[in-house]
């Protein structure tokens, strides 16, 4: 039996580099058992171009990549960059359901905002967000069909939507795990804060309640660097 360890995707785009180590040292700050991070870089990649130019970031598609990036064996995380972790890891990895092909948090929301960062539309669509975090049972059959061709020639809607799966394959995850912030309201209980509109790198979300813990944590992240 190997060592007990969790596979984390992360989403990663250059133009907010600083997000994404961020939440990596949120992360290993609090986990109390070995984390193997995996930056979501189409940079790095020979085996997937993408060819959809609708996204609002880098990783908006290739999320769906995870368990081929698993092999499609055992069990990951995925999560967007503008996140930080505000309690163990290891709790939400223990939430893990067999039955279940992806467990995520199944937001209700309607957008206090219809602009977000870099000047990104932000719309209204069914099943919001649920794709910013997914507990993903990478070895469940109906995620073998999320190869590089099929998760190239699908459209966002039906990735994002999960439609590839019937929605009894789709479990529940607490909010507290992807708590929106400004979309919801301040809550300190929350396990990790989600700045979906934008993280607070960018000065027009730099100023919210929540915003100091994501600037506690990149001191923390840059840590010896004078």
């Amino acid at each position: 039996m190997g060592m007990d360890k969790i596979t984390i995707t992360i989403g990663y785009d250059a133009d907010e580099s600083v997000a994404y180590h961020t939440f990596c040292q949120s992360i290993i700050e609090k986990s109390t058992i070995p984390v193997q991070i995996i930056p979501l870089s189409k940079k790095n990649w020979r085996f997937y171009t993408e060819t959809k130019l609708d996204g609002s970031n880098d990783f908006i598609y290739t999320r769906f990549l995870t368990p081929y990036l698993c092999e499609y064996k055992g069990w990951a995380i995925y999560a967007d960059s503008d996140m930080i972790c505000r309690d163990d890891i290891k709790k939400l990895w223990q939430l893990k359901d067999e039955k279940k092909a992806v467990q995520v948090v199944k937001h209700e929301y309607k957008t206090k905002r219809k602009i977000k960062y870099l000047g990104n539309k932000n719309e209204d669509y069914p099943r919001k967000n649920w794709s910013s975090l997914i507990l993903w049972n990478c070895e469940h059959k109906s995620n073998k069909k999320l190869t590089t061709e099929y998760v190239k020639n699908s459209t966002g809607k039906e990735l994002h939507r999960f439609n590839w799966l019937a929605d009894e394959e789709i479990g529940d995850l607490p909010i507290e795990w992807n708590w929106l912030d400004i979309e919801y309201d301040d809550n300190e209980m929350s396990k990790l804060i989600h700045f979906t509109l934008g993280t607070p790198c960018f000065k027009e979300y730099s100023n919210t309640k929540m915003a100091k813990e994501w600037f506690d944590m990149h001191k923390k992240s840059i840590k010896g660097f004078d």
